[in-house]
């Protein structure tokens, strides 16, 4: 099966869009999916500031949904052609994380998601030449016209929702809300700072607003805050002196919950000075350089912990995304604006430069 998809060769050079080769058929467990839209992640992204973590060249891609074409059937397939479906991470199944629910722990989380799919796998996915490319980046490689995917990956949702905006409900957007609504549990009474009014942290605004808690933003970019302040969140800018004061005096002497998005040790260190005791703070970006606590932040009972996929069980949260966008509680699809696959290096620009908030690529070519 010949089709579509971009490829990446070098942690340096531009996505190219080529045609590939599918050199299998689904096998038991496994969907193969008409991707309708594929999410951009900064997780993407980041790859090129990882040479060598990563095996190229590469399909990338894992926000991805589309319309299920072909089943390889089995036990543990639930999900039938025709099925319209969100992809969100794979994971193994068996091990004691997947069977307690917290499949983002898998033990194979790494090895299944990051390094090209699992080893004992002869390639799948090849190039025009006939070359290998790691395929099953984050078990999709979905930025392609299709994706043979674990049918675990796959949620099945709503098929009078516009299936092509969905993908980002599979990771950035399920990360922040999940952190607020699993994590956390957030609710009526509590205080949610958002560090970074990015996709993942507008996700968490717009989360905790719909828990009924109050919600703080902090970012540089006044536009961001100004999303952020349209979806209820109070904003504050992260240059002002004496953050952690003002977080306290807007959220009535403190927040029991921080989300960190950024990575920046001083704002990290900020908003645990702004934690009410037995407060937590919870990062969900990849820390690259030694994190400096400052004296006392750690002080009556605050913790810090890192996050991962929100906590989230995909088959139970992205379904309450879509019922509480449909009751326009959570309106994702403000965030995000469509590119043709064909312009995926247009979207990497514009993402990199905050030009756009969540893009979202087209293998139709189609955009709006």
């Amino acid at each position: 099966m010949r089709f579509q998809a971009a490829v990446l060769r070098s942690y340096e050079n531009p996505f190219t869009l080529e045609e590939v080769a599918l050199r299998t058929e689904p096998a038991a467990g496994e969907v193969l999916v008409e991707i309708a839209g594929c999410g951009m992640c900064r997780t993407d992204l980041a790859i090129r500031r990882s040479a060598g973590s990563s095996p190229l060249p590469a399909v990338l891609g894992h926000e991805g949904s589309g319309v299920v074409v072909r089943t390889g059937g089995g036990p543990d397939t639930a999900i039938d052609v025709g099925d319209h479906v969100v992809l969100s991470f794979d994971s193994c199944g068996h091990c004691r994380n997947c069977r307690g629910a917290a499949p983002a722990y898998c033990d194979s989380f790494a090895s299944l998601n990051l390094f090209g799919g699992r080893e004992e796998e002869a390639p799948r996915l090849t190039d025009a030449a006939g070359e290998a490319l790691a395929p099953r980046w984050f078990g999709q490689s979905s930025f392609a016209e299709y994706a043979l995917v674990p049918a675990r990956n796959a949620v099945r949702v709503d098929p009078a929702l516009p299936v092509e905006l969905l993908g980002p409900l599979g990771c950035g957007f399920l990360t922040g809300a999940g952190a607020v609504l699993n994590t956390f549990a957030a609710g009526p009474g509590d205080t949610v700072v958002v560090l970074g009014a990015g996709a993942v942290g507008l996700a968490a605004v717009m989360a905790a607003t719909a828990a009924g808690a109050l919600t703080v933003a902090v970012d540089r970019h006044p536009r961001r805050l100004a999303l952020a302040e349209r979806f209820g969140a109070i904003p504050l800018p992260a240059e002002t002196a004496g953050l952690a004061e003002r977080i306290r005096r807007v959220s009535d002497d403190g927040a029991q919950y921080a989300l960190d998005t950024t990575a920046l040790a001083p704002l990290i260190n900020d908003a645990l000075r702004a934690l009410r005791p037995t407060g937590s703070l919870g990062l969900v970006a990849r820390l690259r350089t030694t994190l400096p606590l400052e004296p006392g932040t750690l002080d009556q009972g605050r913790g810090i912990r890192h996050i991962c996929e929100g906590d989230a069980v995909p088959a139970v949260l992205i379904p309450l995304l879509t019922r509480l966008w449909q009751a326009g509680r959570f309106p994702f699809d403000q965030l995000i604006r469509t590119y043709p696959l064909a312009d995926i290096n247009e979207a990497e620009r514009d993402c990199g430069a905050g030009r756009v908030v969540k893009p979202v690529l087209l293998p139709t070519g189609r955009s709006r």
